[in-house]
């Protein structure tokens, strides 16, 4: 029997504080994976594996609520 849908997903507000000059193209890279790209501009994401890949790549230049 196949597994049913696991629990509802949180979502994670993301928020860039610091800038993105002087870091690696793939860390800017990222930081356009996630919506983000100036200084205080905000997206919200779901709470997966991948973007908490992706968030820990960039954990640096970023703040992080969980909703």
């Amino acid at each position: 029997m196949p597994p049913g849908p696991g629990p509802p997903m949180s979502d994670l507000t993301v928020t860039q504080v610091r800038s993105s000059n002087g870091i690696s193209p793939r860390q800017r890279a990222t930081l356009r994976s996630l919506r983000l790209g100036r200084i205080g501009s905000s997206s919200t994401r779901p709470d997966t594996p991948q973007v908490r890949g992706m968030l820990r790549k960039v954990g640096h230049l970023v703040e992080v609520e969980e909703k």
